[in-house]
């Protein structure tokens, strides 16, 4: 499932016909004036085409019907979703709203600010059809259907391949995005699993974190409960994390009401097999004289075998030298085992504790199309932006120099 590491000036010479035939059915043949594309400014009238589209676990869970609703129920954005027909069937959706970002109209995934990876929902019948079109035929598309809505289609956080699956959004014009996600495979048991990231300093690690936690009274490992009690959590979570913010003089990125109003929402999508949800709160409770006190929180989302962690927080006034974030992780990736899960994804950013227990990691590319002329300067400012972050981090003594510059002006 692997990086492809691939220069912007690369991306139009991919051999998109390079792929494993065992993983699709055989392509249907299709010509250009086959693809029919319309643009829908409502969700409801797709619900039954997109949730079909869904139902394949390789099309991301943060372009679902139910987390994008959860997110337009509480932004209110107006929508552009592109619906992509080839006769009576769906090909494929872009679920789109339109924001204004510095007096531009920009054509985003719904929700893209908090996602750790979008795919769009393509049907696995015509994805290497698609491709075959070739990426000035769909970029000409997507301009066509999008002019007048918008300034600049701005689609992030794409890998070029996912699990084995070329994307039909790689021949579009891009460039890649300055995070990369980490990624944990997880194996027949804990074990196995830990054997791919230093198993012995792991497992020494752990035995002394949960020594310092026993000698403070002990833990309870708190997962599941009843809607109120994850809510509960969530709503802990919130305050946990923007006094973490507030400490290291950053932003609150979940202090708005229309980002707790969706992830509550997110709380609330599970499927009746169990195989898919949308955010499931986890926590390290203290005991003794430290009763009740919430050391480390996670939230985590599935479908089906893929888990991701969404977010994570710490409070370090007691127990910090027991590390409780990295506790928190060893009890949720051990307790996974034997459920179904395949891989666990730490999601997009480079940090240290994810480096320490992820062995692979997977590029993320932007689709950048502009529109107007306004859009061609907004284009041209991300893709200079975007490569300046990644050029940053890619050198670790000017990123930590950035950071606290970051810290300081409180940005």
């Amino acid at each position: 499932m692997q990086t492809q590491t691939l220069h912007v000036a690369d991306i139009t010479r991919l051999d998109l016909a390079d792929t494993d035939e065992t993983v699709f059915p055989p392509p249907r043949s299709i010509a250009a004036d086959d693809l029919e594309i319309v643009v829908s400014e409502a969700i409801q009238p797709l619900e039954a085409a997109w949730r079909h589209l869904e139902g394949d676990d390789l099309n991301s869970l943060h372009q679902g019907y139910d987390w994008c609703r959860s997110w337009v129920n509480a932004y209110h954005n107006p929508l552009a979703i592109v619906h992509g027909m080839i006769g009576a069937e769906t090909a494929f959706i872009l679920p789109i709203e339109i924001v204004r970002q510095r007096g531009v109209r920009v054509a985003k995934f719904i929700g893209a600010d908090h996602s750790n990876i979008n795919t769009g929902l393509f049907s696995g019948q015509f994805s290497d059809a698609l491709r075959s079109l070739g990426g000035k035929y769909l970029t000409h598309r997507l301009r066509t259907a999008l002019r007048g809505k918008t300034d600049l289609i701005l689609l992030q956080n794409i890998p070029l391949e996912w699990r084995g699956r070329v994307s039909p959004l790689a021949a579009l014009p891009m460039v890649q995005n300055q995070n990369h996600a980490y990624q944990l495979p997880l194996l027949d048991n804990m074990e196995m699993t830990l054997k791919q990231v230093n198993a012995k300093s792991r497992r020494k690690k752990f035995r002394v974190q949960s020594k310092r936690l026993e000698a403070l009274g002990g833990f309870d490992y708190v997962t599941g409960g009843t809607s109120d009690e994850q809510h509960n959590l969530l709503d802990r979570f919130f305050r946990q994390k923007g006094e973490r913010f507030k400490a290291m003089g950053l932003p609150d990125v979940f202090a708005d009401p229309e980002t707790k109003a969706f992830l509550h929402g997110a709380i609330d999508i599970r499927s009746g097999d169990g195989k898919t949800f949308g955010l499931q709160m986890h926590a390290i409770r203290l005991r003794g004289d430290h009763e009740g006190h919430i050391a480390a929180l996670s939230g985590i989302s599935r479908k089906g075998d893929h888990v991701i962690c969404q977010f994570s927080s710490i409070d370090e006034s007691i127990a910090a030298d027991a590390s409780p974030g990295e506790f928190l992780f060893w009890q949720m990736i051990a307790g996974l085992h034997g459920k179904g899960i395949a891989l666990f994804d730490f999601g997009l950013g480079d940090q240290g504790y994810k480096r320490s227990w992820a062995p692979e990691d997977t590029a993320h590319y932007d689709v950048v199309i502009p529109l107007s002329a306004r859009g061609n300067i907004a284009g041209i400012a991300h893709r200079v932006i975007t490569r300046s972050k990644a050029f940053v981090k890619s050198r670790q003594g000017l990123y930590r120099y950035a950071q606290r510059m970051r810290r300081v002006a409180g940005v």
